[in-house]
């Protein structure tokens, strides 16, 4: 049977479509592991990068980021409002977004400025321990919040004081670049270093200011602001107080300065 012209044109663009559409699922389920795989591997990048065990800006390979993983990373799932460990639960299999969807293992979130709308009851932290693997050097602590045209998901490593920034890190925003986007920039991350987010009574007083903010020594905390970026710079100064206080990690690092006895020498500091 010959077709007329106009359906032969419908049939012909239907077998184009249902092609293409073969085409692209089968694409998207062939690579959704490798996909996968890219993004676990991106964050542990980032919580290297933060923790200063990998320069700024640098990609390591898969490999290298398992080997520095395995010799000096633990992992592990810690509970927000007791601040506690927990053991039992698999660091490896924790699936962070999965737990904030889960109303079983999360909560409508206190009113806050960080623009969070639900707060996990588990979240996964990393110690970093020194070069003999004996003592915690470092903790790196996930934080995540909105800023002006998305959530920004990053990491923030901690000294052992709890309350010194080693390093800072974004792995997944949508901000304007070379506005909001300028949290990706090396320079801006490095000047991280050194910052303090806690004031002598323990309570989160870090901030990002307009402009220079001059050396941790002379303005230990403040940070440098983002140019024309206000709300992404707010945002990130409110997501920093918010998981560094009592409904965030607060509980945790409370503990923990009790574990190490690093209270009064952390305050001192």
């Amino acid at each position: 049977m010959r077709l007329s012209p106009t359906l032969y044109t419908f049939v012909f663009a239907g077998a184009v479509c249902m092609a293409c559409s073969i085409i692209v699922s089968s694409a998207a389920v062939g690579l959704r592991e490798r996909q996968e795989a890219n993004r676990v591997l991106d964050r542990q990048q980032n919580v290297l990068v933060a923790a200063g065990l990998v320069e700024i800006g640098a990609r390591p390979s898969a490999e290298e980021v398992d080997r520095i993983f395995d010799e000096r990373l633990e992992g592990v799932v810690i509970d927000l409002q007791a601040g506690e460990e927990l053991p039992d639960v698999d660091p490896e299999e924790f699936d962070a977004r999965a737990v904030r969807r889960d109303p079983e293992l999360s909560e409508p979130a206190p009113d806050n400025r960080a623009g969070i709308r639900r707060l996990p009851h588990r979240e996964l932290i990393y110690y970093v321990y020194d070069e003999d693997g004996d003592t915690i050097d470092l903790i790196v602590l996930p934080i995540q919040g909105e800023g002006l045209w998305s959530t920004l998901y990053g990491f923030i490593a901690v000294e052992s004081d709890t309350r010194t920034v080693r390093g800072l890190t974004y792995y997944e925003h949508e901000e304007t670049p070379g506005l909001g986007g300028e949290v990706d920039n090396p320079s801006w991350q490095a000047q991280w270093q050194g910052r303090k987010i806690y004031d002598e009574d323990w309570e989160p007083e870090i901030q990002v200011v307009k402009g220079a903010a001059g050396p941790p020594e002379e303005n230990p905390y403040e940070a440098d602001g983002l140019a024309g970026a206000t709300i992404t710079a707010r945002g990130v100064q409110h997501m920093l107080r918010f998981w560094f206080g009592e409904h965030g990690f607060g509980p945790f690092l409370e503990n923990f300065r009790e574990r190490k006895g690093v209270g009064e020498n952390a305050q001192a500091a």
